[in-house]
């Protein structure tokens, strides 16, 4: 993250905060410290690297929100590679395309529910490939070695679309009994 996007941050801080409460000090360097290494954890998972550092960076902002060129700005890369980068997370849905009121300029923002919205998508594919993969495992035999094992991860599927359900419901009861401060532009998952 670049000395100017973490001075963006510092300002809205020193002005009160996105809460409006007291302002908080932040370390620029800690910030940037904090929003690679947690790329580099989501890259380490599975995601693309430039995703994952646009990502990171959208969660450390108070706003969870920025445009193309405070994207390239604070990580220091090119608009050809945010470019990249937010189409694959919108694509994903795990950030939205906002136009600004007036302007032609697009901000990237977090859903509010981030990682609901995330795994509810999720969902989506999984009813998606455990319907192929029933249809390959027919198609198959179910009783080859080849079509059990594409019906043994159908059932897995399935099995944790069940889940998923029912572990977002209890997230969200359990995330009412937290005393977690409000985050002004994000309300969390």
């Amino acid at each position: 993250m670049s000395s100017e996007s973490a001075e963006k941050a510092e300002d809205r801080q020193d002005a009160g905060g996105a809460s409006g409460g007291a302002p908080a000090q932040r370390d620029a360097e800690a910030v940037s410290r904090f929003v690679e290494r947690f790329a580099s954890e989501m890259t380490e998972a599975g995601m693309q690297r430039m995703a994952s550092r646009v990502f990171a960076a959208l969660l450390a902002d108070d706003d969870a929100s920025m445009t193309s060129a405070e994207l390239a700005l604070a990580l220091q890369i090119s608009p050809a590679a945010v470019s990249g980068a937010v189409n694959y997370l919108t694509q994903v849905s795990m950030v939205g395309r906002e136009r600004e009121p007036g302007s032609r300029r697009d901000r990237y923002r977090l859903h509010n529910e981030i990682w609901y919205t995330t795994f509810a998508s999720r969902d989506q594919v999984l009813t998606r490939w455990e319907r192929t993969l029933r249809e390959g495992a027919r198609t198959l035999g179910e009783h080859t070695p080849a079509g059990a094992r594409i019906a043994e991860t159908a059932a897995f599927f399935e099995f944790l679309q069940s889940e998923l359900e029912g572990l977002m419901a209890r997230w969200h009861d359990h995330r009412k009994t937290l005393d977690l401060p409000a985050a002004d532009g994000y309300a969390g998952p």
